[in-house]
């Protein structure tokens, strides 16, 4: 019997009209199966469903089957509300529907529904009114999550409508500290306000359980990253002090961890605020308050990048040999080039064996010249003023010989670049310096210098001596305050100071200065999310170009590392529709700040982008891919930027240089296939005589950052401990704006990380041990060195042999051959020289053979000694032998290890900070005598009595004053001692 299919609801919708209930509640059970099929024959008696809902007479089950019944017309009819709420009055028939195979998507659209009204109740203070069939939904909801063991689905949700207590409710449930990580990294990094987010955030911590030495689990990256975004140390203090004195190395790690990604205000208020100690702890206690200082972090990575340095110098021999010396644009870019290779080594080999070529600068030049001294010898504080004394103003005067101006200013601003992070000695100097200088010169780097040394201090007198000096109208001097006094209010929101910015830049003529007050006034609002946004909507309203330029940098450090989906979009749309390229070039770049927690996502947004017609949008483009993804050597932004080496704007070019270089930071060339071509790019554009000026500034930045730092540094906008890296963003926004002003792109050295494992004892002494990399060494390995330049041989040019002479000389053997007279000597050299082929083809197949086999035989892990290299991608396979003497007091990082390896590896789509760096390790055998790594031992050089520096404009000059802290009154060396050259070992 053939069963024939329902074509009409017809017959079951005249039930509805039977004066019987029972026919109409049948229909009602009946139609509900039938609405996927006839929802829109049915959509016509709509009103007569609802009446029968709306029937006190009729039974509970009825009323609910027919508000499930309308509830689902209307979700046909896409009327989503209307179905929404008669599914609320459908109360038990709606729960028995999202068991009915077939109606999945109705009840998850209806759910999602549910739970956007819920969230919005809640987010309006409408809690009190909110419907209780809603609340039955929303708790049920909750249950069925809890159930199912979707517990973070559930946390999702609770932090959507405000229900933490359902977060508590599962963590006691579960005594999951992933759950309370999950819980804190979606309220930073998901763009919720300041406010709930540090509601969150109080209300979490207390969950936290306390943390021990040694347990496995990253609870310490958490606590950190918690404790640094509260930046409360009402909080922090009672934690450093409850791990005293049982747990005193954990406390040290804290601290170390603490300063990672900690405010300077923040820090100094947890140092004064720890107590003194009893005779047991006081030890303790005064080294946590060292650490919290700084200075401690500065000195290991110091000594660990002049450890490390592996700078190729032949390729700066090459560029230097390339690049015209006495122009401008090119002594400048293999300044900045020297200085990113060389950041932080302390080594100025380069420059002492070049001093002729650094004697060419005049000018500007002699600033940048100089200022590179600091990012050279960034972070050697202790010795700061010693290196740079030769060129700061003597006894706070300034020099009257031409020219001396630059290299005084160059030397102020460079004091600043070697105390970034810890200046807080050197402020007064540089405070005394702005006063005392009169020049617009010196006062640009004094200003500048004093900006980056106290960036966040909060300290209002040094910013009425920038304001004092901003309000004298100097283009050159004022730009420079604008850009300090920013960095001095970091992150404050403070109205008056924006007030007197924004104010004074309208008033005035100077480009120069009205840039240095918009970024300035977009460092102030650093972090703030929803408090700038008045500031933003007006600066983006202005009718000054730069002024709205300097809202989009508001925009983008109000919300940096948050995603926030509003602000992608908001710069997304000037990028496309503003009239200034100034504008449009910053809104592009600007992605970078917002999302460089998410570098996969990067390349997806600014694909279209790259293909611009307008150029602008192009090189901001490159400038957002290099800054978000910077360190990954993610392909996806690498087949991006390549075609752009080739763009017909010179600047585009420019663009994509400096950002491959940035991405390819610490790659080798197993992880990343792309570094051998780029590198030989770079070399080839800046020896091509022909191409743009621009294009081969933008090869030697590259080939300075690819190599940036000995080769030991990467570039993260994100601390270690997981929070934005605030020396690092900052300094990436002042580098982008070489673009005006090329002195600015030193300050790029502020965003290079040291990445090495650095093992300090309960001493805080750096024992020697080893620990191990679980990968091929090839993968993580330095780059090859350039081989040096092969002497040409003169080759013997073949000799001309004419057709018709080849063709006697054929004829002549031929007939030698018939006679048989000359069969031996022709034999014999044909057979020599295949004998000779054979030879080296056994041989070439023999190497090839022997160089396959070592490769095969490349080992899957190595050793590793401490203070290493290790790079952020490598952390993961990094692990301590179970029987070692020494062990970390918090894992190396959360982050798991890719299950590939090699040159197909899948690259990581997020950047997971919290690994690495300073380590504090539990001693598990202290029996044992351990050997302890001395550091080297500083001679200071004695300060120069007198510097005389000539005319650095007249062609040729030399500044003898170039000495680099050299002592030239030193004795000369020995000779050496006499010997015999053994020349029977001569082969």
């Amino acid at each position: 019997m053939v069963i024939l299919s329902q074509s009409s609801a017809a017959g079951v919708l005249a039930l509805l009209s039977e004066p019987d209930p029972v026919f109409k509640q049948h229909a009602l059970k009946s139609l509900n199966a039938l609405v996927p099929r006839f929802w829109a024959e049915i959509s016509e008696h709509i009103a007569l469903i609802e009446s029968l809902y709306d029937n006190d007479d009729m039974a509970k089950d009825a009323r609910d089957s027919a508000a499930l019944l309308a509830s689902k017309v209307y979700y046909f009819l896409g009327e989503y509300v209307e179905s929404l709420s008669f599914a609320l009055g459908a109360g038990n028939a709606f729960e028995a529907e999202s068991r009915v195979p077939g109606s999945e998507e109705y009840v998850e659209t209806v759910m999602s529904m549910a739970i956007d009204k819920y969230v919005e109740e809640q987010t309006n203070g409408k809690q009190d009114q909110v419907d209780p069939r809603l609340q039955r939904i929303i708790e049920s909801i909750f249950t069925r999550c809890i159930s199912e063991g979707e517990y973070k689905q559930a946390v999702g949700i609770a932090l959507e409508s405000h229900r933490l207590d359902i977060i508590s409710k599962i963590y006691e449930q579960v005594k999951d500290t992933s759950i309370l990580t999950y819980a804190m990294e979606a309220v930073i990094d998901s763009g919720f306000s300041l406010s709930y987010r540090d509601t969150v955030l109080r209300f979490i911590y207390p969950l936290f359980p306390r943390p021990t030495a040694g347990d496995g689990s990253s609870l310490a990256q958490s606590l950190t990253r918690l404790l640094v975004t509260l930046g409360d140390p009402s909080l922090t203090v009672p934690l450093l002090v409850s791990l005293v004195p049982k747990e005193y190395l954990l406390a040290y790690q804290f601290s170390f961890d603490l300063v990672e990604g900690g405010a300077r205000d923040y820090l100094d208020l947890v140092g004064a605020q720890l107590p003194a100690g009893n005779a047991d702890t006081q030890e303790i206690f005064d080294k946590i308050r060292s650490i919290l200082t700084g200075q401690e972090s500065v000195k290991l990575y110091l000594e660990f990048l002049k450890r490390n340095n592996h700078v190729d110098t032949l390729i700066l021999k090459h560029t230097k040999d390339s690049l015209e010396p006495r122009s401008s644009i090119y002594h400048t870019a293999l300044t900045l080039q020297n200085a990113f290779m060389h950041s932080g080594t302390t080594s100025d080999l380069f420059l002492r064996e070049n001093l002729e070529w650094l004697g060419l600068a005049s000018n500007w030049s002699k600033f940048s010249a100089t200022a590179g001294l600091g990012v050279i010898h960034k972070g050697y504080y202790e010795q700061g003023k010693t290196i740079l004394g030769p060129y700061l103003p003597q006894n706070g005067n300034e020099s009257s010989i031409p020219g001396a101006a630059y290299s005084e200013g160059g030397a102020l601003y460079a004091l600043g670049l070697i105390n970034a992070g810890c200046g807080t000695e050197i402020s007064g100097y540089l405070r005394e310096a702005l006063r005392t200088a009169q020049g617009e010169v010196v006062q640009h780097g004094a200003a500048l210098g004093l900006g980056i040394a106290a960036m966040g201090s909060k300290n209002m007198e040094t910013f009425e001596d920038l304001k004092n000096v901003l309000f004298m109208d100097s283009a050159v001097a004022g730009e420079a305050s604008g850009y300090a006094m920013g960095l001095i209010m970091l992150g404050t929101a403070a109205e008056e100071p924006v007030r007197e910015m924004l104010s004074y830049a309208r008033e005035t003529q100077h480009e120069k200065i009205i840039r240095g007050l918009a970024i300035g006034i977009a460092f102030v609002f650093y972090g703030r999310q929803e408090e700038a946004d008045e500031t933003v909507k007006e600066l983006l309203a202005e009718t000054d170009p730069i002024l709205r330029y300097g809202g989009v940098y508001t925009l983008a450090l109000a919300y940096a590392g948050t995603s926030n989906n509003d602000a992608v979009r908001q710069l997304l749309h000037i990028a496309v529709s503003d009239v200034s390229d100034d504008v449009r070039r910053a809104a592009v770049t600007s992605l970078a700040f917002l999302l460089f927690k998410n570098p996969s996502q990067v390349p997806r947004i600014v694909q279209l982008l790259s293909e611009s017609y307008n150029p602008h949008v192009r090189c901001g483009a490159t400038l957002a891919l290099g800054i978000a993804c910077a360190g990954t050597g993610m392909q996806d932004a690498i087949e991006i930027l390549e075609p752009m080496t080739k763009d017909s704007v010179d600047f585009v070019r420019q663009g994509a240089f400096i950002a491959l270089g940035m991405i390819l930071l610490e790659q080798s060339e197993a992880s990343s296939p792309s570094l051998a071509s780029t590198r030989a790019l770079y070399s080839r554009i800046i020896a091509d005589k022909h191409e743009d000026p621009m294009a081969k500034l933008g090869a030697a930045l590259g080939q300075g950052l690819i190599d940036a730092g000995g080769r030991n540094v990467t570039i993260n906008l994100q601390s270690r401990a997981g929070s934005r890296n605030t020396n690092a963003i900052v300094g990436m926004v002042l580098f982008c704006q070489f673009w005006y002003w090329y002195p600015l792109a030193h300050c790029a050295c502020l965003a290079f990380e040291p990445t090495g494992i650095i093992g300090l004892d309960g001493n805080l002494k750096v024992p020697k041990f080893e620990f191990t990399s679980n990968a091929k060494p090839s993968l993580f390995a330095y780059p090859p060195t350039t081989p040096p330049p092969k002497k040409e041989t003169v080759t013997k040019v073949a000799t001309a042999v004419l057709s018709t002479t080849a063709k006697v000389k054929a004829r002549e053997k031929k007939k030698a051959a018939t006679e048989g007279d000359a069969m031996e000597i022709d034999e014999k050299p044909d057979t020599k020289t295949e004998g000779d082929g054979d030879v080296e083809m056994k041989a070439e197949g023999t190497s090839k053979a022997s160089t396959s086999k070592a490769a095969k035989k490349e080992p899957s892990f190595e050793t590793l000694p401490n203070l290493s290299r290790v790079t952020p991608a490598q952390l993961a396979y990094i692990s301590f032998s179970s029987d070692g003497k020494y062990q970390p007091v918090r894992v190396v990082t959360a982050k798991p290890a890719s299950t590939r390896v090699g040159k197909n590896v899948k690259q990581v789509e997020e950047k997971v900070a919290g690994g690495g760096g300073i380590l504090i390790l539990v001693d598990r055998r202290p029996e044992q005598q351990a050997e302890f790594i001395q550091f080297e031992t500083v001679i200071q050089p004695p300060p120069a009595e007198t510097v005389s520096t000539s005319d650095g404009d007249a062609p040729g000059a030399v500044e003898s004053g170039l000495h680099i802290a050299l002592d030239e009154s030193a004795p000369e060396a020995d000779a050496p001692s006499s010997f015999e050259y053994p020349f029977d070992n001569d082969n």
